[in-house]
């Protein structure tokens, strides 16, 4: 599928029925798979074979999904997890263990955030956090010997900042580490980052790309192209034999295209269980099929309503990379030349009480703990996802107190508009 563009492989990657097949990808919905003899279920273990034991590890209805993921990022291999959260952190734990240390922008998500600053830490694992825009000076001084991966999002949640993708990447491979991607909000619909020297990409499929509701999940995609083994010392996980399967050697077996997705399942799935749901695979798939077309319409929106907003003289600011003016604005022509995002961060003029006024009386916007959904809802983040954070951890993640998250729908625009309006309008 590689010569066709993101909208065809959003409809025809990863599954092609053989002559009376099913034309949908079938749920199978099994914990186990039945072999003839030990001998042929052995060399599964010791993956010298391809195929299914256990549906903790791999599944063939989440391998299917995950392969059309892989074919819209353009990369080697992937795989599905039960959430986001849990793609994030076997990106990370994947090649840094205790005593380890990763670079990671600032501007992220505050489950993200308390992830690697509170969760991993007790790991033994240590994270530098810098700002997006933080000088090249600073971004060196943040790298140590014992530093094994730079961690950013193309879009952050729900700051908006535009990561300048190329510029990371280059101080990462410069130190002979990976840079991991979230591109949650962006989709390989509007941004790529292996394009732009990411080596490692993740997504909570929970928001876009189910774009429902439906199902919680999360991806890993690897590009396959870092030089795991001319960096051998910095990652003895996939560069010196593994103990706990067989004393394989992952990135002597299976290459740079291979190695990293096949010690993730082997050995982090395994011992974890992050495992999706079959079901919500299939239900996944679905929402893949019509990405490309609900992409254009959340960016379409996402504009609109910025454009009113910014015009409104009850909002204190608007934050959206596709502004003209926007501090991001020159990024996202960059990385995001056909659109960003549908979510849109503002803030309301008289602080957190009038935020939460005009919060109330939205009809179409339901406040919930999502976004990134085919149906209108908005959030505030201080109070929800980043109430872990101090007020100084706040504005390093680019979230001050007043700060309204509002993600567009596919709805009419000029219906979002109205009740935007009148909700304005209701403030005391």
């Amino acid at each position: 599928m590689s010569k066709y563009r993101i909208g065809t492989k959003c409809v025809q990657a990863g599954y092609t029925p053989a002559n009376g097949e099913p034309r949908q990808i079938p749920i199978i919905q099994s914990t186990t798979f039945k072999y003839a003899t030990s001998e042929e279920m052995g060399k599964l273990f010791d993956l010298e074979a391809s195929g299914y034991f256990y549906s903790r590890l791999q599944n063939p209805t989440c391998d299917t999904v995950a392969k059309k993921i892989c074919e819209m990022e353009g990369g080697a291999a992937a795989m599905l997890t039960c959430s986001g959260q849990s793609a994030n952190f076997f990106a990370v734990f994947n090649i840094a263990e205790c005593g380890d240390h990763v670079v990671a922008s600032s501007a992220i998500y505050g489950g993200t955030f308390n992830l690697f600053a509170v969760t991993m830490a007790k790991m033994g694992i240590e994270f530098t956090f810098v700002t997006p825009d933080c000088s090249d000076e600073e971004l060196e001084a943040a790298f140590r010997p014992n530093t094994k991966a730079v961690f950013g999002e193309t879009i952050a949640n729900p700051s908006l900042r535009v990561l300048d993708i190329e510029r990371f990447a280059n101080a990462a491979h410069a130190h002979n580490v990976p840079l991991i991607i979230d591109n949650t909000f962006a989709t390989p619909v509007n941004c790529r980052p292996f394009e732009w020297g990411a080596d490692i990409v993740t997504h909570s499929t929970t928001k876009y790309m189910d774009g429902h509701g439906s199902a919680v999940g999360g991806c890993i995609v690897d590009s396959g192209r870092f030089d795991w083994m001319a960096s051998a010392e910095k990652f003895p996980g996939l560069c010196t034999p593994d103990e706990s399967y067989h004393g394989i050697t992952y990135a002597q077996r299976f290459g740079n295209e291979g190695a990293y997705i096949t010690k993730a399942t082997a050995q982090l799935m395994r011992d974890f269980g992050a495992t999706p749901a079959p079901q919500s695979a299939y239900l996944l798939n679905l929402g893949l099929e019509s990405l490309h077309v609900r992409m254009k319409r959340h960016c379409e929106n996402g504009q609109a309503v910025a454009e009113f907003l910014q015009s409104h003289d009850k909002i204190a600011w608007v934050k959206y990379p596709n502004l003209p003016g926007d501090e991001d604005y020159r990024l996202a022509q960059k990385y995001l030349p056909n659109g960003s995002c549908g979510v849109v961060s503002f803030g309301v003029k008289g602080g957190r009480k009038a935020a939460e006024s005009f919060m109330k009386n939205l009809k179409i916007a339901a406040i919930e703990t999502h976004v990134a959904d085919a149906r209108t809802c908005c959030l505030h983040p201080a109070s929800a996802t980043h109430r872990q954070m101090n007020d100084e951890q706040l504005l390093a993640a680019g979230v001050s107190p007043d700060l309204v998250r509002y993600s567009c729908g596919i709805e009419d625009a000029r219906d979002l508009i109205e009740d935007l309006a009148q909700a304005l309008d209701s403030i005391d």
